[in-house]
């Protein structure tokens, strides 16, 4: 048996793997960082809010006291990871690709979401409302 023999069914499963390899291993490299909320303080700027909050597109309304409110969809435990890629990909080799079945599930349930309102007076942080889930304020 000369090596190419040998080699043939190693970048076979190789590819194979990597072709099957989509949802978990592309779901744990993208995502969204979590924001470090407790930096946010009343009384902050504007735009030192918004740069802690960056990754992260608000909803802009005005109340009726002319008060800026924001609302923002944060995501949790979400953050990108190139080690649990590795380990998604690592398992799809192993298991021939049947590991998808557990890890696309595994990925997606892992996360949660939490609503964040930020009022703003003169620009500055009035007042700060955060809770889980989608509806949580």
């Amino acid at each position: 048996m000369g090596i190419k023999e040998k080699v043939r069914p190693i970048v076979g499963i190789l590819l194979i793997a990597i072709t099957l390899s989509g949802c978990a291993v592309g779901m744990a490299l993208h995502g969204k960082r979590e924001p470090e909320l407790s930096d946010l303080k009343v009384g902050m700027d504007i735009t030192e809010a918004h740069f802690i909050l960056r990754d992260y597109t608000p909803a802009v309304t005005t109340a009726p006291d002319g008060d800026r409110i924001e609302e923002y969809k944060i995501e949790l435990g979400n953050a990108p990871s190139g080690g649990r890629a590795l380990g998604h990909l690592a398992m799809d080799v192993l298991t021939f690709g049947a590991w998808e079945i557990v890890g696309t599930p595994m990925e997606g349930f892992t996360s949660g979401t939490m609503m964040l309102r930020i009022t703003y007076r003169d620009d500055k942080i009035s007042k700060i409302q955060a809770g889980k889930g989608k509806e949580g304020l």
